[in-house]
């Protein structure tokens, strides 16, 4: 599912990302990407990521959504329980992972199955916004990731909300892209000889029709915006 169209960003200046000790591809390296195009695609087409961090020297994983000012090259990331671990610990280290899940690779044998993935994973000390206009415009970008168009529709965050609110900066200068598409690759070994199926069954994810808030009074139709999400057209 892909949340914008390619050319809505403009890229970034260099066309490749550095390669450090955790960014370098050491095993399936055919399947490693180094091209900021690659990496922008797969934040692009998807609204929620994976945030790894320690707590008090717990490992945890926090599933929140993100936005990316393609622009600044930062990524803005919803505040969690992760968010009050990095005010104490300001040089904590975070990944951000972002995965789409494209098919389910079937072979022959059970060794060789697999799946197609478009993957990224971000490396980045995080910076919990403080300031006000940083904070809004950082909520604007998130929101407009999830769901363009919503930023003008809806009302917009008071200062109360704002200040129950945390947000994550981090810069997209550290990143790790890894892709694997395509069949099974068994079908040149012994294994293709034993007469079974083979092949890929896709994943698709897509957005369904809108579905109104059940206390939504008559008579409001369905925004253009959101019916585009959906594939719909406006008021249905």
């Amino acid at each position: 599912m892909d949340v914008h169209q390619p050319d809505q960003y403009p890229r970034q200046a260099s066309a490749e990302l550095g390669v450090t000790e955790r960014t370098r591809h050491r095993r399936l390296r055919e399947q490693g990407s180094t091209r900021v195009a690659d990496l922008d695609a797969i934040l692009r087409g998807g609204f929620v990521c994976h945030l790894g961090v320690v707590v008090d020297g717990t490992p945890i994983v926090v599933p929140t959504v993100y936005g990316v000012d393609f622009a600044t090259r930062t990524l803005f990331v919803h505040g969690s329980v992760a968010s009050r671990s990095i005010v104490r610990a300001p040089e904590a280290e975070v990944c951000v992972t972002v995965t789409h899940i494209d098919g389910l690779v079937l072979a022959r044998s059970v060794f060789e199955h697999g799946v197609n993935y478009r993957s990224a994973m971000v490396y980045a000390v995080p910076r919990l916004i403080t300031d006000g206009d940083e904070l809004l415009h950082g909520l604007k970008v998130l929101t407009e990731h999830c769901a363009p168009g919503q930023w003008d529709y809806a009302r917009r965050p008071n200062s109360k909300e704002m200040a129950a609110t945390s947000l994550l900066a981090l810069p997209l200068d550290e990143a790790s892209v890894k892709t694997a598409s395509g069949p099974p690759d068994d079908a040149e070994g012994p294994d293709g000889e034993l007469g079974l199926w083979a092949g890929v069954v896709p994943v698709r994810t897509s957005f369904g029709a809108p579905e109104a808030d059940p206390a939504l009074p008559a008579g409001i139709p369905v925004p253009g915006h959101v019916a585009a999400l959906g594939g719909g057209t406006p008021g249905s």
